[in-house]
């Protein structure tokens, strides 16, 4: 599955089907697309009323057009009028097994419509059409975009490097330099601003520097002081970049090192 499909909290699901066998299987569904959680499956208006009332967060309702016991034969469609007019309204999806019913279901401003037998990825598609439009999930901010290239100043060109071609990014006298296997060069943007778009791939080791984990070749402790060894190859003949690393970041810079690491027996 897309990350982007998932990204965000689980839709809050309620099922209301009086079958035991079709409800188990929608909840089965819903659950394994992993877009939602079923806080609730219950067989009749009723209990539907009572989780309502009780639940806080309740974002869509699954309902079985024809539930057993009511007085209705068509008591689906009137427990989601009932729905709609509450504020806020959850998202709302009915089930059954003929298609006679889709216009007025639409109507009442129901947002998908599944006919029986349904599957897995008609599930699956029907939550993502819902996380789209539900208002918790589609108005949270979103996370900013990693960069796919960075754009450096060399004198009078500018120059375009892809994220995995960057060894560090350091701040010296007020200025922002990116390190590459050709050379250093200027950058306009902050150490921080660079820091707070490049994602995870590179950490920052020292209040002067951010560092690509995927190039760091060395780490090496002297009295007291860590440095990292960055650049292509562990050999003299290749340009390599030392980098010094802060005291009080010594140890998670370890860790982070280690932890894709083997070879090392653990302490």
């Amino acid at each position: 599955m897309n990350p982007s499909e998932i990204s965000g909290p689980p839709l809050q699901v309620m099922i209301v089907e009086d079958e035991w066998a079709a409800r188990s299987y929608l909840t089965e569904l819903v659950c394994e697309t992993g877009l939602a959680e079923v806080v609730a499956a219950v067989p009749n208006i009723e209990q539907a009323r009572q989780v309502v009332a009780a639940t806080s967060v309740l974002d869509v309702v699954f309902v079985e057009i024809h539930l057993a016991g009511e007085s209705s034969s068509e008591a689906g469609l009137l427990l989601a009028e009932e729905l709609a007019k509450r504020s806020p309204a959850p998202l709302l999806v009915m089930a059954s097994a003929a298609s006679q019913h889709a216009l007025t279901a639409f109507e009442l401003g129901v947002c998908d419509y599944l006919v029986k037998p349904f599957g897995a990825e008609r599930v699956r598609q029907c939550l993502l059409r819902l996380r789209a439009r539900c208002p918790r999930i589609s108005q949270l901010p979103r996370p900013p975009a990693i960069p796919h290239r960075i754009v450096a100043r060399d004198r009078k060109r500018l120059l375009f490097l892809r994220a995995e071609e960057v060894w560090a990014f350091e701040s010296e006298s007020r200025l922002t330099y990116v390190h590459t296997r050709s050379g250093r060069f200027d950058l306009d943007l902050s150490l921080s601003a660079i820091e707070a778009t490049v994602g995870p791939a590179f950490l920052r080791v020292h209040r002067s520097w951010l560092v690509q984990l995927d190039h760091v070749r060395g780490l090496e402790r002297d009295e007291g002081e860590s440095s990292l060894i960055v650049g292509q190859e562990l050999d003299e003949s290749h340009r390599q970049l030392t980098v010094p690393v802060a005291r009080e970041r010594a140890h998670i810079v370890r860790e982070h090192l280690l932890a894709s690491a083997t070879g090392l027996r653990k302490a």
